[in-house]
């Protein structure tokens, strides 16, 4: 089976779709995802890019998430509690993970920012179920607004693709895109059946344009 290679750890190729999980998905933490790890994402959902031609997958991290109607002490301890389950998850310690988010959440309901990291660590542990309910919380909270809002679009569009529900995958992409997702535009356009096409006579134009000799032999 092909296995990727995530912040130390090996990963089947199905799950390595989710690479974003480790780093530019969890909110409330510093350590983004490297630029091996975008290759890997990029490599996978378009196979046909070079390996090297990595789109800008992480214009969302511009955003931030409005914090201001928190207790600034509880938030503090919420913040470190969900560093720490980051921490965990990289780890590999995804039981860890769930149980410092979930302390996270009970201290501030209402924030976003932990939901949307607990949902990660529950599809790793293949309970896409909880986990969808912890994204939909996440975008409800953060009213389609902010960092968190964005990861969890994408992150539940990409469940949603997986499920072949191309439909509300595509509608979770657009909202990331009009945040300032270039990856969720990505996959918006590859879900256009319309967009496609266009692009599809677009390139050959150009392919056209580029190699006249070519096309006058056909």
């Amino acid at each position: 089976m092909l296995e990727v290679r995530v912040g130390g750890i090996y990963y089947p190729a199905v799950i390595s779709l989710f690479v974003p999980f480790f780093s530019s998905f969890f909110t409330d933490t510093s350590k983004m995802a490297s630029a091996h790890d975008r290759a890997v994402l990029q490599a996978i959902f378009n196979p046909t890019t070079p390996f090297g031609d990595i789109p800008g997958l992480n214009q969302e991290e511009e955003l931030i998430d409005d914090d201001s109607g928190f207790d600034t002490e509880l938030l503090k301890q919420v913040k470190e509690l969900e560093m720490q389950g980051v921490s965990a998850a990289e780890a590999g310690d995804l039981q860890t993970a769930v149980q410092l988010f979930s302390q996270a959440i009970q201290i501030l309901p209402q924030r976003a920012s932990a939901y949307n990291n607990r949902a990660q660590a529950l599809r790793l542990q293949g309970d896409t179920a909880g986990a969808l309910e912890d994204l939909d919380q996440a975008i409800t909270l953060s009213g389609d607004t902010g960092r968190t809002s964005c990861q969890a679009l994408v992150q539940r569009g990409l469940l949603h693709r997986l499920a072949c529900r191309d439909s509300e995958a595509r509608a979770d992409f657009e909202k990331a895109a009009a945040l300032g997702s270039e990856f969720a535009r990505q996959q918006a356009v590859v879900l256009n059946p319309y967009a496609a096409l266009c692009n599809k006579m677009l390139s050959e134009v150009i392919n056209q344009l580029r190699n006249p000799e070519i096309s006058e032999m056909h």
